[in-house]
Parts: C-alpha cells; sequence; structure tokens
C-alpha cells in the first residue's frame, strides 16, 4: 500500500467555492458496502435510508474565530497569526504570517492583549503566549478561517458551522453535518431516530496531504476530542439493542474508535476525554461505527484513507470517479456520500 495508491485527479471546477441553500439540498451518493451499485439522491432523503432505534453521532465542536491580525513590537510591521491548538491556558499553536517572528518577538492585537513568540517549530508554526486568555478577543479580533481551497468569500460566517455547533475549539468545520438543518434532524427524530454528541476539535492539518511514501511513515495528527458517560452509554445500548451506529464525519469515526479502547469489559465503547492520534488505514478493524456520512476528500488525505478502510480503496476511488464525471461538488461546501 502506498500513498499513490490513493491518488485521483479531480479538476478544479468541481471544487464547491460556496454552500447550496438550503444546507440540506446537496446531493447524496448511497453507496452500499455489500454491493457494486451507486444510488443518487439528496441530502433531504437521508431518513429513507435510516432506521428507527439508529444512533446517529455527531461532533458538537464550533469553529473559532482563529485569524488574527497583531503587529510586531517594535516596530509596528503585520503579522497574521491563525490559532491552531490552545497547549494552556494562554499557549498556542500558531500559523504565522510574516518576517522576523523568532522566539522573543513581541506582538500585540489591536485593542486586545500582547503576545510573544516563545518557540519556533517547523516552517511557519509558532508557540505563542499571550499576556491572558485570548478566547474573549476572538469574537470582535478574529475571522473565521476557509478552507485554502475555498477563494470565494462567505457572506455568513455562520454557513461554516454546523447546526449544532456548541463546543468552541476547531479551526476547520466537521463538513460532512453542513448538510443538517434543524428541521431535517427534527424530521429524522420523529422517524425514531436517536442523537448523541461527541467533540472533536478539528486542525488544520486535517487539510494536509500525506508526503511520505508509504502512508505507514506519516506522523498523524493529534486531535482533542471527547465521549461523555451519556454518549457511551447510547453507543452501548445500540450496540447490545442490534441498532446501527451511524457517524456524521471522519471526526466522529475517530473519536467513537478512539473511545473504544477505553471500553471496560463487556462495553464497546467507554467515555473518553484527552488526544486522540488514531491512523485509520485499510486493514483495520472498525469496533463502533456501522455506517458513515461524509463529504468527497482531497487526494492522498488521510481522510480519503479512513474512508477507504471503511469501504474498500477501489469501492471508493470508483466512487469518487463516478461523481466527478456527473457533476457532484467536492470538498467542504460539497455535496455528500452515506456509506452503508
Amino acid at each position: 500500500m502506498k500513498t499513490s495508491d490513493f491518488d485521483y485527479f479531480l479538476p478544479p471546477e468541481k471544487i464547491a467555492q460556496t454552500p447550496v441553500e438550503p444546507r440540506h439540498a446537496s446531493r447524496l451518493m448511497v453507496l452500499r458496502r455489500n454491493q457494486d451499485s451507486l444510488e443518487h439522491s439528496h441530502f433531504w432523503e437521508i431518513g429513507r435510508y435510516l432506521n428507527p432505534g439508529d444512533l446517529l453521532v455527531v461532533n458538537e465542536t464550533r469553529v473559532i474565530p482563529a485569524r488574527l491580525y497583531a503587529r510586531k513590537l517594535p516596530g509596528g510591521g503585520k503579522v497574521e497569526l491563525l490559532l491552531l491548538k490552545r497547549m494552556e491556558e494562554c499557549v498556542w499553536e500558531v500559523l504565522v504570517g510574516g518576517k522576523g517572528l523568532h522566539a522573543g518577538r513581541k506582538l500585540e492585537l489591536p485593542d486586545g492583549p500582547q503576545a510573544m513568540v516563545e518557540t519556533v517549530l517547523d516552517g511557519a508554526r509558532r508557540v505563542v503566549r499571550f499576556e491572558e486568555p485570548v478566547e474573549p478577543f476572538l469574537e470582535h479580533l478574529g475571522q473565521v478561517p476557509l478552507p485554502p481551497y475555498i477563494h470565494t468569500p462567505l457572506a455568513d460566517p455562520e454557513r461554516y458551522q454546523t447546526v449544532y455547533a456548541r463546543r468552541a475549539g476547531s479551526a476547520a468545520a466537521p463538513t460532512a453535518g453542513l448538510h443538517f438543518t434543524p428541521e431535517l434532524m427534527g424530521s429524522l427524530q420523529e422517524q425514531g431516530i436517536r442523537i448523541a454528541r461527541v467533540t472533536l476539535h478539528v486542525g488544520l492539518d486535517t487539510f494536509a496531504p500525506v508526503t511520505e511514501e508509504m502512508p505507514e511513515a506519516h506522523k498523524i495528527h493529534t486531535e482533542w476530542c471527547e465521549v461523555s458517560d451519556e454518549t457511551a452509554g447510547a453507543v452501548n445500548a445500540a450496540r447490545q439493542a442490534g441498532n446501527r451506529v451511524v457517524a456524521v464525519g471522519t471526526t466522529c469515526v475517530r473519536t467513537l474508535e478512539t473511545a473504544a479502547r477505553a471500553a471496560a469489559p463487556g462495553q464497546a465503547i467507554g467515555a473518553f476525554s484527552g488526544q486522540t492520534d488514531l491512523f485509520i488505514l485499510p486493514g483495520y478493524h472498525f469496533r463502533i461505527v456501522d455506517a458513515l456520512i461524509t463529504n468527497f476528500h482531497l487526494p492522498r488525505s488521510t481522510l480519503l484513507m479512513l474512508v477507504s478502510a471503511f469501504a474498500g480503496r477501489e469501492r471508493i476511488l470508483a466512487a469518487y470517479q463516478t461523481a466527478v464525471d456527473t457533476g457532484y461538488r467536492f470538498y467542504s461546501f460539497g455535496d455528500a456520500m452515506l456509506i452503508l
């Protein structure tokens, strides 16, 4: 298995630059792992493929306005900071844009706290310490960062949030959830489908291609995730009743499968809170997830490898080619796939 085995050609015009309205109007490709045929539908019809008793697991993380503009002290030169991961109360790993950002360099946010570069990491990454917690300043100083392949400004920043986003902490949205509307979620619950919530704060490394020749050599990024006692109980109950656990997005897959490691004897999953370094490649044995709602992912990405592990690499790449040929929209604001 090589990284090149997860490559495919995508014409740039297939990358969705704006979301469809309403959210649930996106297209939905349905792939059944026990069949070779594909079905084409729309997301608002997803209830047709779910059963009463199914447990739909969503990631309630919220994208923070993580892009900040500061100035260097002394000198006043402009600096761009993109918050990636909070390491301590006032310490963040950030991606910087600007020159001369060596260890010890002081920075100042307009109408916000001062900061200092503590450590130079690889490339444009730095560890920055703010003189006070920066979160209270984000709403009026920060901007929501869009993925690097989206070049059209977003009229409404809330469109890059799921309707159930509650826990701030992500640098990117869990995009499979962007298709849900409150009305659709309500109709699914009326149908007897239950909803459970987890949290995984998404980092920008989610967009990074695997550059090593062999995927196993890739150092997977870590992300903070949490499964509550309540959600663990709901998952265990679903498994014991023979109902399906349906993950909304690869972030939920990674979270649920990580929490399976914390399961007590006789249980499928346990409560968990902490960093996950789980790297799911073909050959992985899924312990929790029975079905997956996901978008179409970048070539050579860890996310494409994950869905290939779930449904088979050849089957996924064939489905992606069909999506290209039939006009599906790709990536964050694109269409969805349901893998059963």
